[in-house]
């Protein structure tokens, strides 16, 4: 793909510091590690890719391709001239628009520069933009990954249980106990019922059962739970699992329990049968993960010393994140214009520490 008009290249001579502005309204946020001075004076290069312009430092050079596009934006491949390299970049569009997708994208780069694990895809660069308030798009720089779990789901490449190791964090979100968080936490087909029921007793069980959910789509090679709606996803588990008992009820809000006791009782699925081809021992972690009481539902520590795990697991490499992630920001009713400065900051501090890194010996 040739860049804009023969490769036009943007010079940048304005110095960018990280003089974080103290938030007046609503909250003050105090923004942590962040270099007291920085600067950057380099060239910028325009690409335009199917009418999408794609902006990016000229050390990032072709091809660059795109191999990726949603509702946020495009996802392109790239050659980092400076480490020889390839990434893959995505362009978050406008990405101060909406409250709610700038938060997120402030989350999504706040995990994933907080966690180092050769499991979870790694942050390689957050551009810093030509224009630091004038910019409206956020671009971030990732590990180039041959696939994402989407195409491996649909594609008819015959899966071994070795594949089943996945991890993203675009719809994560940090919490300290009892925060209390949206429903649209997570995409529905993977909620758990405590969340389509609107219960305050958010706990690490819903993220048990999403990928209780997700490991049962690879295996079974389509979702688990498609619903349309929240009611018709309700309905969907409880197709399968039975509605609650009396004791599965117990982590639940009144008004949830008044709606399950208007619902008609639906028996419980034998998930061997209603799934010949999923190995026994898969089920059986399935069935501990897919509990509808979160109380009762396998823990993180449990499922890895789970037999189906055996053959996958060295106890030895399973290293802890020693130094808890700092959720504030999710605390703080900021804006858009607050979540960019924030960005921004995030940007300034990876490349700091990437600097301090590239010197030690």
């Amino acid at each position: 793909m040739e860049p804009v008009n023969d490769g036009e290249i943007v010079e940048a001579h304005s110095e960018v510091t990280t003089g974080v502005s103290p938030y007046q309204s609503p909250q003050r946020l105090v923004i942590e590690n962040t270099p007291a001075n920085l600067s950057h004076d380099v060239k910028y290069i325009q690409y335009n890719l199917s009418g999408n312009i794609f902006e990016v430092t000229a050390k990032y050079q072709p091809p660059i391709k795109p191999i990726g596009r949603g509702a946020y934006g495009i996802v392109c491949s790239a050659l980092n001239s400076e480490t020889n390299e390839k990434v893959a970049i995505k362009k978050i569009m406008h990405a101060f628009d909406n409250h709610i997708d700038a938060k997120r994208t402030l989350r999504e780069i706040k995990l994933l520069r907080h966690f180092n694990h050769e499991n979870i895809i790694g942050i390689k660069d957050i551009i810093l933009p030509r224009e630091r308030y004038a910019s409206e798009d956020v671009y971030v720089a990732y590990e180039l990954m041959d696939s994402d779990l989407h195409e491996v789901i649909i594609s008819n490449y015959q899966l071994s249980p070795i594949h089943y190791e996945i991890c993203d964090f675009g719809l994560a979100r940090a919490t300290s106990e009892g925060h209390l968080m949206t429903e649209y936490v997570v995409t529905r087909w993977y909620r758990a019922p405590e969340l389509l029921l609107n219960s305050a007793a958010y706990t690490a069980a819903i993220d048990i059962w999403a990928v209780g959910c997700i490991f049962m789509e690879m295996v079974n090679r389509k979702p688990l739970f498609p619903g349309n709606d929240q009611v018709h996803q309700l309905r969907l588990i409880m197709e399968l699992i039975g509605t609650p008992s009396e004791d599965d009820l117990g982590a639940l809000n009144e008004n949830a329990k008044r709606y399950l006791a208007q619902v008609a009782p639906l028996p419980r699925q034998s998930f061997t049968e209603k799934f010949p081809n999923v190995p026994p021992l898969a089920i059986d972690l399935m069935e501990k993960m897919l509990q509808f009481d979160p109380r009762k539902r396998i823990s993180v520590e449990d499922a890895l010393t789970h037999p189906y795990l055996k053959t996958m697991r060295d106890p030895t490499d399973e290293p802890e994140c020693t130094t808890p992630f700092n959720y504030e920001f999710e605390e703080h009713p900021l804006t858009e214009e607050q979540i960019k400065e924030l960005i921004y900051c995030e940007a300034l501090a990876f490349k700091s520490e990437a600097a301090i890194t590239e010197k030690e010996p």
